[in-house]
């Protein structure tokens, strides 16, 4: 079994829209295993799961669909309109989220896999970045990102903007961040800037991490 000691976890977040999920495909293709945070927190709220009880005690059955299982368009209207319901969103499904990612930690590390990628949107507001070795966050311009969430999304400018300015800003992530990538320009340039950034943390874990081990 692989002890922890010699897995290196690299946590990645970052605006909405900003291209993260892109960056996260570049580390996958680059041998990393991937813990998608996002899609965990899908897990821990399914029907009939004692996180999505907990969610609907407080914010109602009105978060439900008619199948009872969370319809996450209503519960987002909610919170990103409401900084205080959106603390208390987090203060139910944090402690499930990371208690899934510690899992996977755990079961990739036992098969060997010594660098793993945390894709995580709330990396910071979770905690999970005190697992994390190295930070990398993904930022863009607020009209760019508004663009393509809009698309992505299909949502309404103020939904768009509501969920924006429910995040960390630009300079609170380069300023907790390692790596900062900015995503203002075409996929192309996206993808070899984060390359280059693969290239520099594999530099890292097998030349400088690796001697310090032995120091």
């Amino acid at each position: 079994m692989t002890s922890l000691n010699d897995v290196l976890i690299v946590g990645i977040t970052g605006q909405t829209g900003a291209g993260k999920s892109a960056v996260s495909k570049v580390f996958a293709d680059n041998g990393f295993a991937v813990i998608d945070a996002d899609h965990i927190s899908r897990i821990v709220v399914e029907k009939g799961t004692e996180c999505l009880d907990e969610i609907t005690d407080i914010f109602g059955k009105g978060i439900l669909n008619p199948d009872m299982t969370l319809n996450r368009r209503a519960l987002g209207d909610i919170v990103f309109a409401d900084k205080t319901k959106l603390e208390m969103l987090d203060s139910i499904i944090y402690p499930y989220i990371t208690s899934e990612i510690l899992s996977r930690i755990k079961e990739y590390s036992e098969n060997g896999n010594l660098m793993i990628l945390l894709d995580a949107p709330t990396l910071f507001e979770s905690h999970s970045d005190d697992f994390c070795e190295i930070i990398i966050s993904v930022i863009a311009d607020d009209t760019v990102r508004a663009e393509r969430i809009i698309s992505r999304d299909n949502l309404t400018p103020q939904q768009a903007k509501n969920r924006m300015d429910s995040q960390h800003s630009a300079e609170f992530f380069m300023a907790h961040s390692d790596y900062i990538i900015e995503n203002n320009d075409s996929i192309e340039t996206l993808c070899a800037v984060s390359a280059e950034v693969v290239d520099k943390i594999k530099y890292y874990y097998y030349n400088i991490r690796s001697e310090a081990k032995y120091l």
